[in-house]
């Protein structure tokens, strides 16, 4: 569990004055916790005695100790793929390097099916279902696509649905038609790209919902959001998968799926009648036999056409 999740969740039994404590760590996290103890004290209008028996009350030895771990998680956070080369050099493995990166993505994946709640997951559901306005998608330079994938699952559930793909300074003006009955989904992992961060936290101060997909060191917009799924992400790479976070996805569609799949029965019909129409999808009606292709939008014949010999032919 991270600090800022102890803070936030603890259940022991605060004075007054260790509340006060509580509320400026979690205020400007984790930056008020890189000071010195007496800056603390003062920010939080407490004595300093004060802030040393909360360190001891949360488990820590001191405020030595409690800032050695926080300081832990901030460069956990901030890795990048140079400093992660460095610390994970190939190891030799009588497996090979293939079977070891599967193990470790294993490993990740297991890890987050056991760190968050199953009820998280149709809690998540409901949000995308519910939305009474816009569900608007986004995501990081890789993170991005994970958040077209579920636009893309989400469009056959309901209407509304954006994804806004890369953010370009130009997008910074959807915010000004979402509001209080609208939700935006955010797919960010360690480095945390400020501009995400940033339309997150102006989508918030609007009143707009949030859904967030972070790894264990918690994106910033994780201090705005309704509900945060956490997926572990680590791997023996010097960059972390992504493949925990797309099964993490994955898993509140099936959510979805189990509790309005006959209810939007009617709109994923209308959707395969679009698609049939205009033969996007090549489905089993349009191959009768080995080598005989059908299409249900035109003539066989037509489709064919471009093709000689299985090369393409110029039109």
């Amino acid at each position: 569990m991270s600090i800022r999740e102890e803070l936030a969740h603890t259940t022991l039994a605060l004075t007054s004055a260790e509340a006060k404590i509580v509320r400026v760590l979690l205020a400007d996290y984790p930056m008020s916790g890189l000071g010195t103890a007496s800056r603390l004290a003062k920010a939080a209008g407490v004595s300093d005695p004060t802030v040393m028996r909360l360190m001891v009350k949360l488990g820590y030895g001191g405020f030595a100790a409690f800032q050695a771990k926080l300081l832990a998680e901030v460069e956990a956070r901030l890795h990048s793929p140079l400093l992660m080369m460095e610390a994970k050099r190939p190891a030799n493995s009588s497996e090979g390097t293939v079977n070891d990166y599967f193990h470790s993505v294993s490993d990740s994946l297991e890890r987050t099916r056991t760190a968050v709640p199953s009820q998280s997951y149709g809690r998540a559901a409901r949000m995308l279902l519910d939305c009474k306005g816009q569900v608007v998608l986004l995501g990081g330079r890789f993170s991005r696509h994970i958040a077209s994938m579920l636009a893309g699952y989400l469009v056959q559930f309901r209407p509304d649905v954006h994804d806004i793909g890369a953010l370009a300074p130009t997008d910074f003006d959807l915010l000004i038609d979402l509001g209080k009955r609208d939700l935006l989904v955010v797919f960010d992992y360690r480095r945390y790209q400020s501009d995400v961060v940033n339309f997150a936290r102006q989508a918030r101060e609007r009143g707009v919902g949030i859904l967030l997909f972070t790894d264990p060191w918690l994106s910033p917009i994780s201090e705005h959001a309704d509900l945060t799924l956490i997926a572990a992400i680590e791997a023996n790479s010097p960059f972390d998968t992504l493949a925990t976070a797309v099964v993490q996805m994955e898993t509140v569609f099936a959510h979805a799926l189990e509790s309005e799949g006959q209810t939007v029965r009617k709109r994923i019909e209308d959707i395969e009648g679009i698609r049939r129409a205009n033969g996007v999808t090549l489905d089993a009606s349009d191959f009768t036999g080995p080598g005989d292709r059908r299409t249900a939008a035109g003539d066989p014949a037509k489709w064919a056409a471009p093709f000689v010999r299985g090369k393409p032919k110029s039109t």
